[in-house]
């Protein structure tokens, strides 16, 4: 029977795919052919790149997160030029930056009308804490929080830590002070649910809750009125009763397409206006540089030195290294047309970026060769093979095959070696690896958040990317950083200072800063999105 089943959802799936496929032929290769769309008004039309089985809001990640925003509210959101703005919380104050207290807008209701209550907030977060919930990232919202270890641990059930005094009120007492806690709250990774419905007597995410068929009351300024998982179809409509302004679009339409040519002929075609995600070498001379535009999120790619591993466990070869590479040649060869932008050091888009002090590696191909000269190695011939990995993705290719072919030229280094894997070098097998591409970023406007998950002792990155990376002057400093409000220009002064001491181990390769892109066609009008994958305002989107 099960067997029968899944041939059953296969020859659906492939069915769609194939008569999608067939939808572009026409639009493409036919002589006269053309697709007539009928005048629906004001429909956005989203190709999703994956038939994925569980929209569940609470899962914090993922293809289907992306959309979250457009039927949750969360407490608040950042814009896209990262202000703070009230949403399901009006206002936020904390004495100590130990205990905060959150006013809901009393206005706050469900699609079904009934009140959003701190009760709602707080089911909602220990939902999404619980480890059966599976969330990618409940842990940078709540983890300060006091109880969020022992649920995380599967000891506990309840954030002992979060009181609400009242149906409008919500107190939160953290297991250590944190000034910027407010900042991690602004974001949908832990929608605001009713909790009665999404959570169990046993502390447990109900299953499928969220589906139409459950009569789920949603909080955002759309709700879910049809689903086939099989077939890849989501149908949105506007929530009548949402407390925000009213919603401009009649319908949102989500329909999955794997194949992103297919997904591209489609919305030039103009059978769908929007995508989830799409990534192609050619998006923009596709689409347009409209499609995929979009404001830099603190988030950034660059390549990582392991710098425990040999030649890269010299500091005159990682300097020649880096000297050797003309980084703006680097960036042309990815990414020409953007809508990503150079970047010189880690920080980006986070207050403190501007004016950081941080002097960018020159470009100076002799005096990089002297410098592998006077290294232990003495020159190109005695170096081990140099493995990238991580290089996935044509323009990721490009910049790879583009840094080593400076090396070749400008140093004479040849025994290169590059693979897609990444996530099976990490650890103790990250010893087999000279250099990692990888993005590092942050979810909040702060650039000690940043830097504390890129280049501090404690971080994954300086753990399984950097070596064991470790610089007592990098530590201190952004240790010291946290212990400011995130007003206090010292909080900001003392992130330059680590990271103009992380400049100097010459320890990664800077690429480019990342924008979101709005993955939308001209005719679209608000989809713009913020630093965590969040549509900033989905009531105001528009079409034409």
């Amino acid at each position: 029977m099960s067997d029968q089943s899944d041939k059953t959802n296969i020859s659906r799936r492939n069915a769609l795919k194939l008569g999608l496929a067939a939808g572009v032929g026409l639009t493409v290769f036919g002589i006269n052919a053309r697709i007539v769309m009928a005048d629906e008004g004001q429909v956005l039309k989203v190709a999703h790149p994956a038939f994925d089985q569980d929209w569940s809001p609470l899962r914090g990640g993922g293809r289907t997160f992306r959309w979250n925003s457009i039927w949750w509210a969360s407490p608040m959101y950042f814009d896209t030029q990262g202000n703070i703005k009230p949403y399901v919380f009006t206002s936020w104050e904390s004495a100590d930056n130990t205990v905060w207290t959150f006013k809901i807008d009393p206005k706050a209701v469900f699609s079904d009308g009934s009140k959003i209550t701190s009760t709602d907030v707080k089911g909602s977060w220990e939902v999404a804490s619980m480890p059966n919930t599976k969330s990618q990232r409940a842990d940078q919202v709540l983890s300060k929080v006091k109880g969020y270890a022992e649920i995380s641990a599967g000891s506990g059930n309840e954030l002992t830590g979060v009181a609400t005094p009242d149906e409008g009120t919500v107190v939160v007492t953290l297991a250590a002070a944190d000034p910027i806690f407010f900042m991690r709250l602004a974001n949908h990774i832990a929608p605001i649910t009713k909790a009665s419905q999404s959570r169990g007597s046993d502390g447990e995410e109900i299953i499928d809750w969220y589906k139409p068929d459950n009569k789920p009351a949603f909080s955002g300024p759309f709700k879910l009125t049809s689903i086939d998982i099989d077939a890849g179809k989501l149908t949105f409509e506007p929530n009548e009763n949402f407390f925000g302004p009213k919603p401009k679009l009649a319908r949102i339409e989500v329909t999955s397409i794997e194949d992103n040519v297919s997904a591209t002929s489609l919305i030039k075609s103009g059978e769908f206006n929007a995508h989830t995600e799409l990534i192609t070498s050619t998006i923009i001379q596709d689409l347009g540089p409209e499609f995929s535009a979009g404001p830099l999120i603190p988030t950034s790619q660059h390549f990582w030195f392991n710098i425990s591993r040999a030649p890269m466990d010299d500091p005159k070869v990682r300097q020649a290294l880096i000297m050797a590479v003309d980084r703006d040649g680097l960036f042309k060869a990815s990414y020409p047309d953007g809508p990503h932008k150079k970047a010189d050091q880690i920080l980006n888009s986070v207050p403190g970026a501007e004016n950081s002090g941080f002097e960018a590696y020159p470009y100076d191909p002799e005096a990089a060769k002297k410098l592998l000269a006077e290294s232990t190695y003495g020159g190109p011939e005695r170096l081990p093979k140099i493995l990238f990995v991580g290089i996935s993705g044509p323009a990721i290719q490009a910049a790879a095959q583009f840094i080593a072919e400076q090396w070749r030229q400008n140093l004479g280094i040849t025994a290169v070696d590059m693979k897609p894997q990444q996530d099976s070098y990490a650890g103790p097998d990250q010893n087999s690896v000279q250099i990692f591409r990888d993005d590092v970023g942050t979810r909040v406007p702060d650039a000690v958040s940043y830097l504390a998950g890129s280049i501090a002792s404690t971080s994954s990155n300086a753990q399984n990317k950097l070596g064991g990376y470790k610089n007592d002057k990098v530590d201190s400093a952004l240790a010291e950083a946290t212990t400011k409000a995130a007003d206090d220009p010292q909080r900001i002064a003392l992130a330059q200072e680590a990271q103009k001491a992380f400049r100097e181990d010459w320890a990664f390769i800077p690429w480019y800063s990342q924008a979101m892109s709005r993955w939308a066609t001209k005719e679209v009008k608000g989809l713009e999105k913020n630093l965590d994958w969040q549509v900033v305002e989905p009531w105001n989107i528009s079409i034409g």
